[in-house]
């Protein structure tokens, strides 16, 4: 038996699970700690390292006292996280700006200087598309891709740029704390959109670092996902409560590991993810790119396989603001009666009273812009089909509704270049609730299948590739051994000719609404 410690760092907070290894990968206890999430007026959205690290310290105190379990019990720490932030650091180790989340968009004239200009195919000069595409199998095409984040501090703050020492992902910035190294895995060395894929090949591209202006003495050392970084020193060891020594692993980014943390880790595999943002994976052994729908095949924690990914910007998030803007009164989600209960659940037990479309209400879920299948900063989420009658509980399902067409949107974009498969897996905190999987179900016409603890698989992923690492499991592709089943979800044929009506509403609404986001955009300038 070996006991496994990972570390899920989210958007919104850690999730820190103990694990038991052996012939399966069982959950032994875990503890989690939220932290903020900083949204600027400018389009800025940042975190705090040290928030970081005192989750983790926070949650790793209470994950010991609450098991019972001896800290030298521990053999081996790994990480899943958020990817494409940017955390710039110092020769310490020490961010020279506050870490830039993924979500962050500022960065809207560095990328019409840096790629945006000229003749343009889907938003993207033509010639550095071609390279890009040639090199890495992908383009930096959003306004959220690090690059620009690079480029807007040296743009806007270029005494901190001087001060920059390596260019590290979330997760890379925590393995430095642990063991002091500056290393970055295959899969956040690729969500940079500077790694050369090309086979015999692999690493830093220079040819793209010239052609964007990316100081090559910034990047780290690029190692695998199932490698040994290090043990952990005795300065983290202290802080977190463990042994010095203990091993650290590379782990892997939250759209690496939670397929595998899903099962889904054969080729053709699709599994589909509801968190604080969300998206559709399908496993595939060769790059592709859509450019026009924004999906590309990226780098996974399984040499030769590729995560052909579709993400949009906010899933979880919605039901979040709904419970925040929404819930009260008419749900009655703050009242005495509800106390002890999850407010999620009460929001979707609301939302299940009410039938399949929502009243004729549909959400779009752009709380924070879109990447697929459009990319566009400046949209934004809305109600369409409001009326006098409309209740709120109906607008609450339109939220969850809403997120579900989206997925669909990005699956069946995905179907264009791939065959997604039936049944999918899905993941997330989303996944939680027997209602939202069957309503996706119904939404996508597909077998839905959920494992148990569908809001931990990240950080199962993450045990999966330390216990290959240290020899447990012979290979990633035996995980899907060691994750069952746990509910299937069957559509309801009785429900699809009304989603499929909402449906296609649904995917009218951006392009007959792109003019007035910019307009709003400017207007807000």
């Amino acid at each position: 038996m070996k006991y496994l410690l990972a570390y899920d760092i989210g958007t919104t907070g850690v999730k820190t699970c103990l694990f038991e290894v052996d012939h399966s990968i069982r959950l032994a206890g875990y503890s989690s700690r939220s932290y903020p999430l900083y949204i600027l007026a400018d389009g800025g959205a940042e975190q705090d390292g040290d928030d970081w690290w005192n989750a983790m310290r926070e949650s790793t105190k209470e994950l010991l006292q609450t098991t019972g379990l001896a800290p030298e019990k521990i053999e081996g720490i790994s990480f899943c996280s958020q990817m494409q932030g940017l955390v710039l650091t110092d020769e310490h180790g020490t961010p020279v700006h506050r870490p830039m989340s993924y979500m962050d968009q500022r960065a809207k004239e560095e990328i019409k200087k840096g790629i945006a200009h000229g003749v343009q195919i889907a938003g993207a000069n033509v010639f550095k598309l071609a390279k890009s595409l040639l090199i890495t199998g992908a383009v930096s095409g959003s306004v959220k891709d690090p690059v620009w984040k690079y480029k807007w501090v040296e743009a806007h703050e270029p005494e901190n740029f001087r001060r920059a020492y390596r260019w590290l992902d979330v997760k890379d910035y925590l393995l430095h704390r642990c063991t002091d190294r500056f290393v970055m895995t295959e899969d956040s060395a690729f969500a940079t959109l500077l790694y050369d894929t090309r086979k015999g090949r692999e690493g830093w591209s220079k040819t793209i670092c010239d052609m964007l202006g990316v100081h090559m003495e910034h990047l780290p050392e690029i190692i695998r996902s199932t490698d040994l970084v290090g043990g952990l020193t005795k300065k983290a060891a202290e802080e977190l409560g463990l042994c010095e020594g203990t091993g650290v692993y590379g782990g892997g980014g939250d759209s690496s590991l939670i397929g595998v943390g899903a099962g889904c880790v054969n080729v053709g595999d699709t599994h589909m993810y509801w968190g604080t943002s969300g998206w559709v994976i399908t496993v595939t052994d060769r790059q592709m790119v859509d450019v026009s729908a924004m999906i590309a095949a990226i780098v996974g924690a399984q040499s030769g396989r590729f995560n052909y990914f579709a993400e949009m910007e906010t899933a979880g998030k919605c039901l979040e603001w709904a419970k925040d803007h929404l819930a009260q009164d008419e749900i009655d989600l703050y009242s005495s009666k509800t106390t002890g209960q999850n407010p999620f659940d009460r929001l979707t037990a609301a939302a299940a009273q009410i039938a399949p479309g929502a009243g004729g209400v549909i959400f779009t879920p752009w709380l924070h812009g879109n990447r697929c299948p459009f990319e566009d900063p400046n949209a934004t989420g809305m109600f369409f089909g409001l009326n006098l009658e409309t209740t709120k509980a109906e607008m609450v399902r339109a939220v969850l509704e809403g997120v579900c067409y989206h997925l669909r949107w990005m699956m069946e974009s995905q179907d264009k270049k791939l065959k997604t498969s039936d049944p999918i897996r899905f993941v997330g905190g989303g996944a939680r609730s027997p209602i939202i999987a069957q309503m996706l179900a119904d939404i996508t016409g597909r077998r839905i299948e959920t494992v148990e603890s569908p809001q931990n698989v990240g950080s199962v992923g993450a045990a999966a590739v330390m216990a290959v690492g240290m020899g447990i499991i012979p290979s990633l592709e035996s995980v899907q051994d060691f994750i069952p089943v746990a509910h299937i979800y069957e559509p309801n044929t009785e429900n699809r000719a009304v989603y499929d009506r909402c449906y296609a509403v649904f995917r009218k609404l951006y392009s007959s609404n792109r003019k007035n986001y910019r307009a709003l955009a400017q207007q807000g300038k």
